[in-house]
């Protein structure tokens, strides 16, 4: 495997920690998921590629990280010789999803308060009805 400096600043590896290995062998193993494995071995030998698959790990030395991954086939020359690379590229959305989650929360928040105060109006609204049709007892 090979990475760019941004890799290596990001997950805070040094480069003899991922020359010569794969992937799934990174790190603690973080990377040996069933499926993103499955999904980058079916790339070379049937020629497939994907986007968006999501990954959610608690890194050692980096906190939690949410990603989304995609990867082709790339060929680096024309020349057969030289063999197809996988190029991975991988999308931090940590604070993205934070955000989102955020707002969710947030949303849920001001929905649950604008239904109380709807509901306190009804009653409100309830009882004038109830008010404005009961007879007057004293003229």
């Amino acid at each position: 495997m090979a990475a760019n400096e941004s890799f290596y600043r990001v997950f805070q590896v040094e480069t003899r920690d991922t020359e010569q290995k794969v992937v799934y062998e990174l790190g603690n193993g973080q990377w040996n998921i069933p499926a993103l494995r499955k999904l980058l071995e079916d790339i070379l030998p049937k020629n497939t590629f994907f986007k968006g698959f999501e990954v959610s790990h608690d890194f050692p030395s980096i906190g939690h990280k949410s990603m989304i991954l995609n990867a082709r086939q790339i060929h680096v020359k024309e020349d057969p010789s030289f063999p197809p690379i996988i190029l991975l590229a991988i999308e931090d959305v940590t604070e993205m999803m934070s955000v989102a989650e955020m707002l969710a929360l947030h949303t849920k928040q001001f929905e649950d308060e604008t239904e109380a105060r709807i509901e306190k109006l009804e009653a409100y609204i309830e009882n004038l009805k109830r008010k404005v049709d009961e007879p007057e007892i004293s003229r």
